[in-house]
C-alpha cells in the first residue's frame, strides 16, 4: 500500500532516499508484539470534519458552477482530487456548534430560492445555503466517504430532526421522500452517523449531562428509519479533562439499548499555552510553545483512559464507541484575520501533533473507533489551504496520506525501551512515539515520531526485521510551513533502513515523522 504512497511524491529511487545503516549502540529500542494483535484500527479514526465556517466550505469546498475557479457542478477540482488521494473515510457535517441553528430545510431545493441566514457563531456572515443536503452528500459519495450528520438540538425539535431523517432515508411514498425526489434524489441516502446536538455543555445549549441525558432520550425515542438503514447514533459527551457526562450518559442511556446509544463525543483541542485568550501563535513561536504544545496534545491519551474506563464498567462488551469527533491544534488568529474564521498557517509542529494522536488513537482502538480532526480545509488544523484559485497541502495532510497503511489495519501493541525525555524548563515530553500495526494484506508498518527539534535518535527495531521502506516528513525549522510560492517546502520523501550486523538501527531525525514497511 505504501508504493502508490510513494511514487505519488516523485520520490521512488534511492537517490532520493534517507539510508541508514546499523550502529554498536542505539538510544531507544522498539520491540513489536506482531503475535499479540489487538483490535481493528477503524478507518473512520481518519475522519474530517467540515463545518460551515469561515473559508471550510465557501471557497474552501464549494465555488458553485458558474465559478472561474475550475469546479464540477460546483466542487473545485484541486480540492476535491486532493481529497481522493486522502482516501478521506468519513466527514462529519454540518458543525459543531453551527449545526445547533441549522435548519435543514434552508439548504435544500433551488438554490435560489433557499433562504439566506446569518451564521451568528461564526463571524456574523451571511450563508446562502447554497451547499446544503443534497451537496453534502454528493461531496461524500464523490470521495467515497461515509457520512455523519450532527443534529438540531439546541433550535430544532425532535419533528424537524426526525423529519430530516426520513427526508433523507425513506424509500416510500411519503411527503418528504417524495420532496427529496423532486429536489433531485430518488433513491434514499445511507446516513452511517447522527449526533443528537453538539457541545451541549456550551454553544450546544449550556446544559448539564442530567438534562442533556434527558433530551437525548426524548430525541432519540422519535428517531425512526428503515431496518436497513438505521445510522450509529451519538450522543454529545464532554470535553478535555471532564468525565461527568460520560458517566451520565452510561448510567441512564446506555441501559435502554432501544434508544440506540452507540457512541459518545468528545472534543478536546491543543492550545500550547492552554488559555482561551491567549493560546499561542501559529507561526514564529519559540521553543517553549513547541514543546508545550506536545505535552499538551498528549494529555488526550490520560482522558481518554479517564473515559474509557467509566465505559468499561457498564459497558465490558464495548458496545458504545468512544467518538474524539473533534480535535486538533487551535492557536491565536493572525493580525488581519477574521477571527471567526478560525484561518491559521500548518506547519511541521502540527504534522507532529496529528501522528501523535494517531498513535493514541490506534492504541485505544478497542473504544475508539472514530475521530475528526478539525478541520478539512482552510479551518483550524486544516488538511488543504485555499486563497482564490490557489491551493496547497498542508503537513498534516501530508501525515494523514502518509498514516493510510493504517485505515482497517490490526493494531499490534508494542514496548519502547529507553525513551528519553525531551525537557526545556518544567516542561518534558517522551521524545519518541511509535505504532504498529498489520494492514489488511499482511504487511507490518511502523510508525515513528521523533519530537525533538534539533537532536537525532537512534532507534534499535527488536526482532527479526530485515528493512523497511516508507516516507519521512520532516523540516529545515519549528515552524516550516507550505505556502502557496512554495508549496513543497514541507513534504515527504522515500525513507529506507536495513539491518547491518547484528543489530537493525534507524535513525529518527529531529522533529520528523516516519512511517514504513517492515520485511
Amino acid at each position: 500500500m505504501l508504493a502508490p504512497v510513494l511514487k505519488s511524491v516523485g520520490c521512488i529511487s534511492l537517490a532520493c532516499s534517507f539510508i541508514f545503516s546499523a550502529v554498536a549502540q542505539a538510544d531507544v529500542s522498539v520491540k513489536i508484539h506482531d503475535d499479540r494483535p489487538g483490535a481493528t484500527i477503524n478507518k473512520n479514526i481518519y475522519g474530517q470534519f467540515a463545518e460551515h465556517l469561515g473559508r471550510g466550505i465557501y471557497e474552501g469546498i464549494w465555488v458553485g458552477p458558474d465559478s472561474k475557479i475550475p469546479n464540477t457542478r460546483g466542487f473545485r477540482n484541486d480540492v476535491i482530487a486532493a481529497l481522493k488521494e486522502l482516501r478521506v473515510p468519513l466527514i462529519r457535517w454540518p458543525g459543531g456548534c453551527f449545526a445547533d441553528e441549522y435548519h435543514w430545510r434552508n439548504g435544500i431545493g433551488p438554490r435560489e430560492k433557499r433562504a439566506v441566514t446569518v451564521n451568528t457563531s461564526w463571524g456574523g456572515v451571511t450563508d446562502n445555503n447554497a451547499f446544503g443536503t443534497h451537496e453534502f452528500f454528493e461531496l461524500a459519495e464523490m470521495l467515497g466517504a461515509e457520512v455523519y450528520i450532527n443534529g438540531n438540538l439546541g433550535t430544532g425539535t425532535p419533528q424537524e430532526m426526525a423529519e430530516w431523517l426520513e427526508y433523507m432515508t425513506s424509500p416510500s411514498d411519503s411527503t418528504l421522500a417524495n420532496l427529496r425526489r423532486q429536489n433531485g434524489r430518488q433513491e434514499p441516502w445511507k446516513v452511517h452517523y447522527f449526533a443528537i446536538g453538539n457541545e451541549t455543555w456550551g454553544c450546544g445549549g449550556n446544559m448539564t449531562p442530567e438534562y442533556y441525558a434527558n433530551l437525548y432520550k426524548h430525541y432519540a425515542t422519535f428517531l425512526k428509519t428503515p431496518e436497513d438503514n438505521r445510522p450509529e447514533l451519538i450522543a454529545s459527551g464532554g470535553y478535555e479533562h471532564l468525565t461527568e457526562w460520560t458517566e451520565t450518559l452510561m448510567k441512564n442511556v446506555q441501559p435502554n439499548w432501544s434508544l440506540r446509544m452507540n457512541g459518545i463525543g468528545h472534543h478536546y483541542y491543543t492550545l500550547p499555552l492552554s488559555d482561551w485568550e491567549k493560546k499561542g501563535r501559529a507561526i514564529q513561536f519559540p521553543e517553549k510553545e513547541w514543546l508545550m504544545t506536545f505535552t499538551r496534545t498528549l494529555k488526550i491519551e490520560d482522558y481518554i483512559k479517564a473515559n474509557t474506563e467509566i465505559m468499561d464498567k457498564y459497558d465490558p462488551e464495548k458496545k458504545v464507541g468512544f467518538y474524539v469527533d473533534e480535535w486538533g491544534t487551535w492557536y491565536d488568529t493572525e493580525e488581519g484575520d477574521n477571527p471567526g474564521f478560525l484561518h491559521q498557517q500548518n506547519t511541521i509542529r502540527d504534522a507532529l501533533v496529528a501522528a501523535l494522536n494517531l498513535n493514541i488513537f490506534h492504541k485505544y482502538a478497542d473504544r475508539v473507533r472514530m475521530t475528526n480532526i478539525a478541520q478539512m480545509v482552510n479551518v483550524l488544523q486544516a488538511m488543504i489551504l485555499t486563497d482564490g484559485e490557489k491551493m496547497l497541502l498542508t503537513p498534516t495532510y501530508h501525515v494523514f496520506k502518509m498514516y493510510i497503511p493504517f485505515q482497517q489495519a490490526t493494531y499490534l501493541p508494542l514496548d519502547i525501551k529507553g525513551n528519553r525525555e525531551y525537557k526545556l524548563g518544567d516542561h518534558s515530553a517522551p521524545q519518541v512515539s511509535a505504532s504498529a500495526a498489520k494492514t489488511t494484506d499482511g504487511k507490518v508498518v511502523l510508525a515513528l515520531t521523533n519530537i525533538h527539534p534539533t537532536s537525532k535518535i537512534d532507534i534499535t527495531l527488536d526482532g527479526n526485521w530485515k528493512r523497511a521502506d516508507g516516507q519521512i516528513l520532516t523540516a529545515k525549522n519549528m515552524d516550516s510551513h507550505n505556502t502557496f510560492d512554495k508549496k513543497n517546502e514541507v513534504a515527504p520523501k522515500a525513507f529506507s533502513a536495513q539491518k547491518k550486523g547484528k543489530q537493525f538501527t534507524v535513525t529518527v531525525p529531529a522533529k520528523s515523522v516516519v512511517v514504513v514497511e517492515l520485511k
